[in-house]
């Protein structure tokens, strides 16, 4: 499979005349709770050549091919990149700490590691991942019956609030790694990780009444950890000059 990335990856680079960056994996195999048939959520960062900068109209800042039932490959283009790199935007900030990188090359994604202490806004990243947390949860687990996968989207979330709360760092990617360095041994820990056992061993789509356990712990820390965020202050750090320069600095090394 990964040959086949890299395939794709180089075929998208040769169709759209761009040099790709960095590409990783995002999804659940990155967060470490894949099923047997989890597909692969490529997601990667790619630069145009310098004339295409040079324009007065906007344009698409986005590469997606179609998505089959294997491989989901998007990718952002560079600016479109430091500019969400600029509003601590997570998922980007998860892709930068992916253990499953398939591709990169030059200097930009070890700039942007160095400046990520900068970029990051707990505010930002608690708000986005309650959100997600919250969304999830009342669309998937309010039902008699749910299935066991929709719990860790709900979880996943939680932990990285909790994460942001007590280390005020960006939250590691991977679910195991969150688990068991927020929770102490218990029942509410011994339920989780048979669930994960599970999920990973094919359950994921069963239908099955909600765990009440699960339930009382995502009720209080959605209302807990949304009292937190409101005490973070936005992030006023100004990086613009320094992605500005990063920018000009990627697109010289890339097209000399």
């Amino acid at each position: 499979m990964q040959k086949r990335i890299l395939k794709e990856l180089e075929l998208i680079e040769a169709t759209y005349n761009v040099k790709i960056l960095y590409a990783v994996e995002s999804g659940s195999r990155a967060w470490g709770f894949p099923s047997q048939d989890s597909d692969y959520d490529v997601r990667f960062i790619y630069v145009h050549q310098k004339d295409w900068y040079l324009s007065i109209d906007s344009k698409r800042d986005v590469i997606e091919l179609p998505i089959n039932d294997l491989l989901d490959i998007s990718g952002w283009e560079l600016t479109k990149a430091l500019r969400l790199f600029r509003k601590s935007n997570p998922p980007l900030l998860e892709w930068l700490s992916s253990g499953m990188v398939y591709y990169q090359a030059y200097s930009l994604v070890e700039k942007m590691k160095n400046l990520q202490l900068q970029a990051f806004s707990p505010a930002s990243c608690m708000y986005h991942y309650l959100n997600m947390a919250k969304g999830n949860f009342n669309s998937y687990l309010q039902k008699e019956q749910v299935k066991i996968k929709k719990y860790f989207y709900v979880l996943r979330p939680i932990l990285a609030c909790q994460w942001i709360e007590s280390r005020h760092t960006v939250p590691p990617i991977e679910f195991q790694v969150l688990l068991h360095e927020l929770l102490d041994e218990g029942k509410l820990k011994t339920e989780i990780l048979n669930l994960l056992e599970r999920k990973i061993n094919g359950d994921e789509f069963h239908l099955e009444p909600q765990n009440p356990v699960l339930h009382e712990f995502i009720e209080n820390e959605l209302d807990r950890l949304l009292t937190v965020a409101k005490t973070f202050k936005r992030n006023q750090e100004n990086l613009t000059p320094d992605l500005d320069r990063l920018f000009r600095e990627t697109l010289d090394e890339v097209w000399a």
